[in-house]
């Protein structure tokens, strides 16, 4: 689905649920995927969310702004003339503060070991990165603030979904707004919307039916596998003006890429903020050139592989 409207009707309708994940045994990926709140059916997912919300719930987005913006700032002092923005920069930065703030022991080794989790992450990947996640997990848990598994489990699957998700958004913002001309004077945040919008690092969601439905004039049989195309969306003429247009502080709402609905993530205020962080320094002391950019393969995330800048 690419219609900015059925898109939205699909994450609201109940029909319509994330696709089931198997179990396996505790400490690992498998235990971990099939109790976070991301994955979650339906009567599981209220109550798992809402340990996310509650961890979320306690941090200052501004204190994630502030504390990435200083992390970013040692990488740059120490970094020589060019910095890898994203092997230096958009995802251990975010990970180290995110966790610092949720209160994991070690914040750099948690955030090395989550970027291992979050390459295995969805169903499907290569054996051998499953293997590695395998053995990332327990020393996660180990970092993870004391608590029940369940808990523990859904604050490291906080850490994962920022992972890869905030990377690609760093990682975006820069290819599109260094050097400074091409942002002007526009406060980040409206610039971060508006690449979020353009140039989403989550393309898309997947969804089966569970039940019959209709969208968009199409008849549903239970059991249907959707593809929602956040990406398209985005675009669609019939909810933004001028949508290929990069335009930031565009007045309206209707920004799909955090989803919508019961399963919208929660932590859309902290992602932005912590890529605000990253990106005030970028913007004030790096220039990027003209290079071409290059992706890693995922089928639902864009997340460039390698973003070099020049440092002031």
């Amino acid at each position: 689905m690419s219609r900015h409207a059925d898109v939205q009707a699909a994450l609201t309708d109940p029909a319509f649920q994330v696709p089931a994940v198997d179990s396996g045994p505790p400490g690992t990926l498998a235990w971990l995927r099939a109790n976070v709140s991301r994955f979650s059916p339906p009567r599981r997912h209220a109550d798992r969310r809402a340990v996310v919300v509650a961890g979320l719930a306690a941090l200052n987005p501004e204190d994630l702004r502030h504390d990435a913006a200083r992390l970013t700032v040692a990488v740059l002092d120490r970094a020589g003339d060019r910095v890898d923005v994203m092997r230096e920069l958009a995802r251990p930065v975010p990970l180290r503060a995110l966790a610092a703030r949720l209160g994991f022991a070690d914040p750099a080794a948690a955030a090395t070991a989550v970027a291992v989790v979050a390459a295995a992450y969805h169903p499907g990947v290569d054996p051998a990165l499953t293997a590695r996640a395998d053995r990332a997990v327990p020393p996660l848990l180990a970092l993870a603030p004391q608590g029940p598994p369940e808990v523990r489990a859904n604050l490291i699957g906080l850490l994962v979904q920022a992972c890869d998700a905030t990377a690609g958004l760093i990682g975006a913002a820069a290819h599109h707004l260094l050097p400074p001309a091409a942002a002007g004077t526009a406060r980040t945040a409206d610039l971060l919307a508006e690449v979020l919008r353009l140039d989403p690092p989550v393309r898309a969601t997947r969804r089966v039916t569970v039940d019959e439905a209709r969208v968009g004039g199409q008849d549903l049989p239970a059991g249907s596998a959707v593809l929602l195309r956040f990406d398209a969306a985005n675009r669609d003429p019939q909810a933004f003006t001028r949508p290929a247009m990069f335009q930031p502080g565009r007045p309206g709402a209707g920004l799909l890429t955090f989803g919508t609905g019961e399963r919208g993530c929660p932590g859309d205020r902290h992602a932005v903020a912590l890529a605000a962080g990253v990106l005030d320094v970028l913007r004030e002391r790096c220039r990027r050139g003209p290079t071409p950019m290059s992706y890693e393969p995922h089928p639902t995330l864009r997340v460039p592989t390698t973003l070099e800048v020049t440092v002031r």
